[in-house]
């Protein structure tokens, strides 16, 4: 993408306009808020498999998140191979088995507790898809020269809140989930040295049976998350 020499500013037209009436965008604003209420977080999936091209696609959404400086430093690992997927589940489980076991401190146990999570990590080999989120930490220009990346915890940040926001909207489910730490990934899943792995989403349909924690309902309400100067 980047290549020594090329890069300078050139405005454009705005491309697409979105803009509607304050009574219909408030109409759609209030319709996608309540479309994303009805985001769950499951760990109980219907192994039936996801067509890739809904996966693509879904990625295809994120990599059209901002980033700082443009320079888009992400990448997503789609895995559907069960080989790879018992091979992380493995791994994942053995650092989770430290974490409960001690590595983790009494009050982070306690805060999980009424979200019902253990060690054991059954969605990473039932999940058809697994999607390993990756950081960019600098990269690499065509002539083989580093550069910097900037802000690139918020760049990866907003890219994978619009995957699991597109995720959802194709009616899948899917589960952040960030064993710690994560070392084993980049080499499993082919990715150069400058890539730091961020979190891993299991995606799929629901299963019939799926269940959600009754505490992961309880979201705080808009008076603790908004405050409003008006001028």
């Amino acid at each position: 993408m980047h290549a020594k020499g090329t890069t300078r500013y050139t405005p454009l037209p705005l491309p697409d306009r979105v803009q509607k009436p304050d009574d219909v965008a408030l109409r759609d604003a209030r319709a996608f808020r309540d479309t994303m209420r009805k985001r769950h977080s499951v760990r109980d999936f219907d192994p039936r498999p996801v067509p890739e091209s809904i996966i693509t696609a879904c990625i295809e959404a994120a990599g059209t998140a901002p980033s700082g400086a443009n320079h888009q430093p992400w990448h997503f690992t789609a895995i559907a191979d069960p080989a790879m997927k018992a091979r992380i589940r493995a791994a994942a489980e053995a650092e989770e088995r430290a974490f409960y076991s001690g590595g983790a401190g009494d009050e982070w146990l306690a805060a999980l507790e009424p979200i019902g999570t253990g060690a054991e990590k059954p969605h990473l080999t039932t999940a058809p898809w697994l999607i390993v989120v990756f950081a960019q930490r600098y990269g690499i220009t065509q002539e083989g020269t580093r550069y910097k990346n900037y802000y690139v915890p918020e760049s990866v940040g907003i890219a994978t809140g619009v995957l699991i926001t597109a995720l959802h909207q194709a009616g899948l489910c899917c589960l952040p989930h960030t064993p710690n730490p994560m070392k084993f990934l980049p080499a499993l899943c082919q990715r150069p040295a400058q890539e730091k792995p961020v979190m891993i989403l299991p995606v799929g349909w629901p299963a019939a049976d799926a269940t959600v924690p009754a505490a992961a309902k309880t979201k705080k309400p808009l008076a603790q998350i908004l405050s409003v100067f008006r001028g």
